[in-house]
């Protein structure tokens, strides 16, 4: 069951209760999760603000968003790239969108303990890794997408296959759960692995001047141990403002709060707490009263951008503070074997 704890005193400015209660606010009575009031909902950050509210006790509003997805899923085990309203935006489908579903099932289950809600959802969950998996290309890679024409495009993204590696390290936690072993998963997961470890070429580069192809392979857990340490010192002030936070992309004056993080989920995933901690100091009183968090913000001068919140944020902030002061059972989520570190 949850464990109900109280907030530390280093962490009274969060105020993560409000930070939680923040995203809940903005839950639409269908359970889908915008970015924010009236704003879109697309799969994969509708699964990191259940995971912020999973950590702030809101478990049957995070029950209600992982139902929404099963209500939504596509034939094929996808979902559209983004909905307005409940209704399709973008239909585009994407590989790393839908499948990371199951992160977010194994993240719940680590809290509440609730097999009978992860036995419903399995279909579901099976279904998104399949659809996944059906685009592995040959060396490993995962193609990025489907076009709302059909066609498959052959390109594979760092930071979309690293969130996928982490979607099938939770999937194949969940068929253990369920009782349903997919030695096949646990394949391609290997290859997949090996792709992100020694075949950069097999990936789109041009998006290496954003922060996320910097440390999402170490934050879906395929680049650990001395590769991971090698990897965050070599990105290190390409992305890092000293005091200041996470450059979404390295050539803009640009902070995100998401970002910054997600880079110290990643330092915390090495065992690197210590650093994980200066990082997250740097960025834990840049929220609203209303207990909203910046999305961003530029450097020198400050200017909160853009304007809107998003709930995806808030529970960047809230996974981050999880995974640095224990706040529940699932505070290792992302951390790596002990043989890795």
């Amino acid at each position: 069951m949850h464990r109900q704890t109280q907030t530390p005193r280093h962490l009274d400015p969060l105020d993560l209760k409000s930070t939680a209660a923040a995203i809940a606010a903005v839950q639409g009575l269908d359970g889908r999760i915008p970015w924010f009031a009236g704003g879109k909902t697309d799969p994969w950050d509708l699964v990191e603000a259940a995971m912020g509210l999973t950590i702030g006790g809101y478990f049957s509003e995070a029950r209600r968003a992982y139902l929404w997805l099963a209500d939504n899923q596509l034939a094929d085990g996808s979902w559209y790239a983004a909905y307005q309203d409940a209704q399709p935006l973008d239909r585009t489908r994407e590989t790393h969108l839908g499948c990371y579903c199951s992160a977010g099932l194994y993240h719940y289950y680590q809290i509440t303990q609730d097999q009978d809600f992860i036995q419903n959802l399995w279909p579901m969950a099976s279904r998104s890794i399949e659809f996944a998996l059906k685009h592995q290309a040959s060396g490993g890679e995962i193609y990025w997408a489907v076009s709302p024409a059909g066609q498959v495009d052959p390109m594979a993204l760092l930071t979309g296959s690293s969130s996928i590696h982490k979607s099938l390290q939770c999937a194949l936690a969940l068929a253990r759960i369920v009782g349903r072993p997919r030695p096949e998963w646990e394949t391609a997961r290997q290859r997949l692995a090996t792709a992100i470890q020694q075949a950069p070429h097999r990936f789109n580069m041009t998006k290496a001047r954003f922060a996320m192809d910097w440390f999402y392979p170490i934050l879906g857990g395929a680049v650990t141990g001395p590769a991971a340490v090698q990897r965050i010192d070599r990105g290190w002030r390409k992305f890092v403002i000293e005091g200041q936070g996470v450059r979404c992309v390295s050539d803009r004056p640009w902070i995100t709060i998401a970002e910054t993080c997600e880079l110290v989920l990643a330092l915390a995933a090495m065992g690197h707490s210590e650093q994980a901690r200066i990082v997250f100091n740097w960025i834990a009183g840049r929220r609203k009263a209303d207990g909203f968090y910046w999305c961003g913000y530029t450097f020198p001068d400050m200017t909160i951008w853009p304007t809107e919140p998003a709930t995806w944020t808030n529970a960047a902030v809230l996974i981050a503070a999880d995974a640095l002061y224990g706040l529940t059972p699932a505070s290792e989520f992302f951390r790596h074997p002990p043989e890795s570190d």
